[in-house]
């Protein structure tokens, strides 16, 4: 599948009401890529993501998954591209009255038919590949937010998912804490070779993970392109929200 579009959106048109938050957007991602999706608030990148996700469907327009139309599928082949699906949240939503072992293998004992025992092998493989393995029976409260997002993420990759979305996966943390998750998404991804969609604020920090960065604006997408070319962009909307996130002084690997 590697080199496959595994997303697909075609002229994605969606409303509420009178106000027009996705019009005429197409965007192709492809298998084993990082797409980041980066947009002032409020211009609908969470709106983008739900139609991915199909948790909305468009007004007009085509949102394909794994080769699926998410608006004419039926319930059944839904619910079988949702299974390729992993989710990191933007506040992790973990069970606090589950343990972290738990709230690990909650998508593992409600989606697939495994053991106990297998399954605990595959979640503190997964907790291991997170470095949090030695957390496994504490509970969420007992441990730091850093450790939070690291079991939210092994949570995410338990059942070996083609795509992952991430939707502001560092809000909350400090620097450092950011730049540990943002190397654990590189080895995971490096080791585990999914697809990966992040919502991100995070202008620059997040491209460093990036093949590809879309800009919704405007109420479509601009780009992608890949970091370098977004960063010295000549495309009006990208060049303005470079600069109003990155200042009209930087540095760019292309200009080097």
């Amino acid at each position: 599948m590697a080199g496959e579009y595994v997303i697909e959106l075609e002229r994605v048109d969606k409303s509420f009401g009178d106000q027009v938050v996705l019009e005429g957007v197409n965007l192709s991602i492809k298998s084993g890529t990082t797409l980041v999706i980066v947009g002032a608030s409020g211009q609908g990148k969470s709106v983008l993501l739900k139609h991915m996700l199909g948790l909305m469907r468009p007004d007009r327009g085509v949102v394909r998954v794994l080769g699926c139309d998410l608006a004419t599928c039926s319930r059944k082949e839904l619910n079988e591209v949702r299974r390729q699906f992993g989710v990191l949240f933007q506040n992790v939503a973990l069970f606090d009255s589950m343990t972290v072992f738990d709230n690990v293998a909650l998508p593992l004992r409600e989606r697939t038919g495994l053991s106990e025992s297998a399954i605990r092998t595959q979640v503190m493989d997964k907790l291991k590949l997170m470095g949090v393995d030695s957390a496994a029976q504490k509970f969420p409260a007992q441990i730091s937010g850093g450790m939070q997002k690291r079991v939210g993420l092994a949570r995410a990759l338990v059942i070996d998912p083609q795509i992952v979305f991430f939707d502001e996966p560092t809000t909350g943390l400090d620097v450092h804490k950011s730049n540990e998750i943002y190397r654990l998404f590189y080895r995971a991804q490096a080791e585990l070779g999914y697809t990966a969609v992040i919502v991100s604020h995070d202008v620059p920090k997040i491209f460093k993970l990036a093949d590809e960065v879309a800009l919704l604006a405007d109420r479509q997408i601009q780009g992608p392109l890949s970091p370098e070319e977004f960063q010295v962009s000549t495309n009006r909307h990208i060049s303005s929200f470079v600069e109003s996130t990155m200042g009209s002084i930087y540095t760019s690997e292309l200009e080097e």
